[in-house]
């Protein structure tokens, strides 16, 4: 059977956390669409970014691609690829805004499919209740800060009532189809071919065998002209695309560092466990701690001031063969309304541009922690238009590779760490197998 290819339309840089060997095109323009899509790895991710957008601004965004994507390929588009909006594994997006336009512009789905399984990363789904592993111990995501999120927060991880609450009713929770584990395990392929009219289905995995099995049912239900929508995590990409083990080891990542310079680490994630692996960080002899001045902006200072008064200090660790870590202030701050809060982080995202271009040329790595640092790092700070994943340096961590022509950073290996993935020590886990200073 041949598969269609896989189109994955990420809302944050970090999706493609379980795959390597595809482009991430961070521009979606005609041109190159059209030069991406002939590329030969079976999957394609296009970063929207859109959750660092307001409504409005997803919803235009997401538009765009879809639009130029139908330009591309034309009427064909659903018969020959298979459409993934590749968000959060513990349920913070534009949902059910972004699957609206998808459905709207690419047309005629016969259900969209919320599978928010992200096995590497510690979360599962049983009985169609959303659980994040604290420790081993499955909690419900309704009970983490994640629910708690001051745009994208919710009430249930249930997913089912996560529907009828985003959806305002729209949905009802007794209409969603929920694809259990018992269903999955002893085939659900006649239940896929049943769904129509752009049903809700809530897919259950709590392992990377259960994502498989229901890849396979999602492909053969296609193969028969069913048009399916995924609204999904990471889990699900890998177990469609099938690919083979990526060509270097995470344990050998160093083998892409040129030289023996010191990196760079960038952290601008402010949930719990960045905090945590922050700290772990610093505890190490070979690097030193300057935390970005971002609270000044809200003084009256320019994203340009604030990056300069970082910029001696990053220079001279950097002299002293010792590995800056920047971060961002620790505790997340209040505002009095969600815009306020985004123009704000428009100004952060600025310091974050500004401050690549700032670095000096001779560094052997850089690190970003944050879906949306990274999408800023690579945008804009190293601004890029695609480049082509290496493979992950640790479970759900990516890491990409500037052009060899980049004029500034040629050739660099730059890790993409989302905010939520990895335990205590992972900032310094990754640190050391880049570091040829440390084998």
């Amino acid at each position: 059977m041949t598969h269609p290819k896989l189109l994955v339309l990420d809302d944050d840089p970090t999706g493609s956390q379980t795959v390597h060997g595809c482009l991430l095109l961070l521009r979606w323009d005609v041109d190159t669409l059209r030069l991406a899509l002939a590329d030969e790895s079976p999957l394609l991710f296009i970063l929207g970014n859109t959750r660092a957008r307001t409504p409005a601004e997803a919803a235009q965004i997401t538009q765009e691609i879809c639009r130029n994507l139908r330009q591309v390929v034309g009427d064909d588009l659903l018969k020959n690829h298979l459409i993934i909006s590749r968000s959060d594994s513990t349920l913070r997006g534009h949902y059910p805004l972004e699957i609206e336009v998808m459905n709207r512009e690419l047309g005629e789905f016969d259900a969209h499919l919320l599978i928010p399984a992200f096995i590497e990363g510690g979360r599962i789904t049983r009985d169609s209740v959303h659980y994040l592993l604290v420790q081993g111990t499955p909690v419900p995501v309704d009970q983490t800060e994640f629910a708690k999120d001051s745009v994208f927060g919710y009430r249930s991880a249930y997913l089912p009532a996560y529907v009828e609450e985003k959806t305002g009713g729209k949905i009802p929770s007794q209409e969603v189809v929920r694809f259990t584990l018992d269903k999955i395990r002893s085939g659900c392929d006649e239940l896929l071919l049943s769904l129509h009219n752009n049903a809700c289905g809530v897919v259950d995995a709590v392992t990377q065998e259960d994502l498989n099995l229901f890849a396979q049912a999602l492909y053969r239900a296609h193969a028969q002209g069913k048009r399916f929508l995924l609204r999904s995590a990471a889990g699900i990409i890998s177990a469609l695309a099938q690919l083979p083990p990526q060509p270097v080891a995470p344990e050998l990542m160093s083998n892409y560092v040129q030289g023996s310079l010191p990196g760079v680490v960038i952290v601008g994630s402010h949930v719990q466990l960045s905090t945590r692996q922050v700290r772990h960080l610093l505890q190490q002899e070979n690097v030193r701690g300057i935390e970005l001045a971002i609270t000044q902006l809200l003084q009256g200072k320019t994203p340009l001031e604030v990056v300069q008064m970082a910029v001696e200090l990053i220079t001279s660790t950097l002299n002293q063969g010792l590995i800056p870590v920047l971060y961002t202030p620790r505790e997340e701050l209040q505002f009095p309304d969600t815009q306020t809060r985004l123009d704000f982080g428009r100004q952060v995202a600025q310091v974050t541009s500004l401050l690549v271009h700032h670095l000096p040329s001779e560094i052997g790595f850089l690190v970003s922690k944050g879906g949306i640092t990274s999408n800023e790092i690579l945008s804009h700070g190293l601004d890029l238009t695609a480049v082509r994943l290496l493979g992950q340096i640790a479970p759900g961590i990516n890491v990409i590779r500037t052009p060899k022509d980049h004029p500034q950073f040629p050739n660099l290996p730059v890790v993409i760490v989302p905010g939520n993935v990895g335990n205590e020590a992972i900032l310094t886990t990754i640190v050391q197998r880049l570091d040829p200073r440390q084998a």
